[in-house]
Order: structure tokens, then sequence, then C-alpha cells
């Protein structure tokens, strides 16, 4: 082929991919019109029950659970935590809360049963313990606003769901985390299609985040809920229960937790590294070929257009800034850092591809761990 048909189709390809981005960058604007908001705050008829599953959270602990045991608006609430073999000083911490306060049920785990993940199997039996009719689960780097429960579960009744997710506002401070968390609430507003999702019982159309979950009680039990036989094992459990509960004939969806909660996951590099080495190869189905097909999509949509622009492409320019006016209608609906972090967005398409590399490589060698516990090949299908 010759050098200048070679320039041609490169071309041609770079418009394509510019075209593209600007349909999902469209796609962003018509999803952050879309996406549900919790109604104001409303005193709440029924018992809610809130599960907090923690394992080695001593340093975020007094934190979360001040903020959820001030939760206004919801006068019948108990918070059943499961302390899942803890190491450090959690358990100790735990203790405290639970003498000082009546509405902290503290339970204990020891050994995984063999089948089981650890976040699963301390989510179910915190769920077999809890006695509420709403359901809403929180993980212990999330801090609760005073009237993000009472939202929530207004929001889940309003609705007729059963199942929401409100997506926390995402705390972003060093350097690796302003480049890869704003691409959580950018993947799904970007390219999930909400209203369908919601109607859809397609697994594909499926979102949420574990973080924070509202469920009715009824609708997780019947679903098999966490101990269900495609929940238990699963490393995103919350995308996993989701899928239940559509199987079951429910519906749910992601929603705007913004104002409701906000969460860090990760402080450095180091963290942040080990997380999404541990759940990115359980992406795309769970399958080597879909994640390399996601990152390779993600890769033409983003990176190629950035390239072509420094070539001083035009097509390519248009592409680029496409990508940049996603990331910023996302940082405006949901609270993060806008400038001069979208900038980036071809950077963090890089670095998401690089991270599920190192996903599958640790997971073909059986090195993948987390929270003391390995996350082993057989996970894969």
């Amino acid at each position: 082929m010759s050098r200048a048909a070679v320039v041609s189709r490169a071309a041609v390809v770079s418009r394509a991919a510019a075209v593209a981005s600007v349909g999902v960058a469209a796609h962003t604007v018509v999803n952050a019109r879309l996406l549900r908001v919790a109604p104001p705050a409303r005193d709440l008829p029924e018992r809610v029950s809130v599960i907090l599953p923690v394992r080695d959270e001593a340093t975020r602990l007094d934190g979360c659970l001040a903020a959820l045991l001030a939760a206004e608006h919801v006068a019948d609430l108990e918070v059943v935590v499961y302390d899942d073999g803890s190491t450090d000083a959690t358990g100790a911490i735990l203790a405290g809360w639970a003498n000082r306060d009546r509405r902290v049920v503290a339970l204990r785990g020891g050994d995984l049963p063999p089948g089981w993940l650890g976040k699963p199997h301390a989510c179910a039996r915190a769920a077999a313990t809890a006695t509420g009719s709403v359901l809403v689960f929180v993980d212990a780097d999330v801090i609760v606003a005073p009237a993000g429960i009472a939202r929530a579960v207004a929001l889940l009744r309003d609705s007729g769901l059963d199942l929401i997710s409100p997506y926390p506002r995402q705390e972003a401070v060093s350097l690796a985390e302003r480049l890869v968390q704003p691409l959580l609430a950018w993947s799904w507003l970007a390219l999930l299609p909400l209203r369908a999702a919601e109607r859809s019982a397609r697994e594909s159309l499926t979102a949420a985040g574990g973080q924070f979950l509202c469920v009715d009680a009824a609708a997780y039990r019947r679903a098999g809920g966490h101990a269900g036989a495609g929940v238990r094992d699963q490393i995103l459990e919350d995308i996993a229960l989701l899928r239940a509960i559509k199987r079951d004939g429910g519906r749910g969806v992601v929603v705007d937790g913004t104002d409701l909660a906000s969460n860090r996951m990760y402080t450095d590099w180091t963290s942040l590294r080990d997380g999404y080495a541990k759940s990115l190869a359980a992406a795309a189905g769970g399958s080597a070929a879909g994640s390399a097909a996601q990152v390779g999509l993600l890769w033409w949509l983003f990176v190629l257009p950035a390239v072509a622009a420094l070539r001083g492409r035009r097509a390519g320019m248009v592409g680029y800034l496409a990508g940049v006016a996603g990331r910023l209608v996302t940082a405006r609906r949901t609270g993060g850092r806008r400038w001069p972090d979208a900038a980036a967005h071809p950077v963090s398409i890089v670095l998401v591809g690089y991270l599920t590399a190192l996903s599958w490589w640790r997971r073909r060698r059986g090195s993948a761990r987390w929270k003391g516990r390995p996350v082993g090949p057989d996970r894969i299908r």
C-alpha cells in the first residue's frame, strides 16, 4: 500500500472517530438532563437498615458511622456493620460505637466459605440480620450527607424502581486520582442510555456503584441478594446484584448522588493501582477479548483524535475537543473538578488501558490481592 493510501485511510479513521466522539458528547448532555435527582428530604414512614461491610477500615470508620447516625428524617434507623475479619483496630472502634448507640448492630466474621468473595459475603450476612423494609448499602469510604439517606429512599419510592445507585461526589486530590477517578462517573453518564437502562432487562445495560446502593428489601430477597449464585463470587458485586434484580423482573439504575454523599476511594497511586487491578479484569463480562475490545474502542474514540490533533488534523482537534466537552459536562453535573483535568482526557483513557492490562496480567499470574486476600484467576470466566 502506498504512503498516500495509508495517509488517506488514516484520515478517514480519524474523521470517523471525531464524528463518534461528538456523538458521545451529545449523548452525555442528554443523559445529564435525564439523570434522576432525589427529591427534598421528608420524614420516612418505614424502617431503614444501613448495611456497612468493613475490613481494616480503622482510619475511616469513625467518620462514616458518625455521618450515618446523624441521618435526618429517618426516625427508625438501624446500622448493621459487618466486620469482615479486620486485622487493625476496626473491631475495637466498632464495639465502642455499638456500646454508645443502640442503633448500631455489630457483627463479626471469620474465614470465607468456599465460593464467596469477601464483600458479597459481608453484605449477605449483614442483610440477613437487617430488619428494615429498605436496605441501604454503604462503603466505609463514603460520607453520607445528613439528608442523604432520606432523600435516597424517597427517590426509590417515588420512582417505583427496585434499586437505585446514588453516585456519590468523587473526591480526587492526588494526580493519579484526578486522572482516573473522574472516569467513573463519566463512563456511565457518557456511554449508558439511562432511561433505556432502567427499563431494560438486558445485562449489558446495567450500571451501579457499590459505594451507595438503596434497594427495596423484598425485591432484594426475591432476587437472592448477595447470596445469589450470580453475585456471591463476583468482584463487581454491585452490578451483579442489579442484574440479579433485573432477572427477577425488577428495575434499577444509577442516579445523581452528588448532594447525597461524597466518596474518596483511594488516597495515592498505589492504592488506586491495586484497586483497579483488582476489578478491571472483571469488567466487559470478565472476558479478555471483551476488555481488549473495550479499551480499543475508547482509544479509537478519544486517544486517536488527540494524536491526530497533534499532527495538525482538523478532524482530530474536533474529536479531542468533543472528548473534553463530555468530561466537562460530567464534571459540572457530578460536582467534579473541571480544569485542567478535563483537558487530560486522552491521558486518562491511556492510563485506564494500562490498568486494565495490569489487572489481567496479575490475574493470569495469580498475584491479584485485595485487603490481604487473593483474587484468583478462577474468578475470570
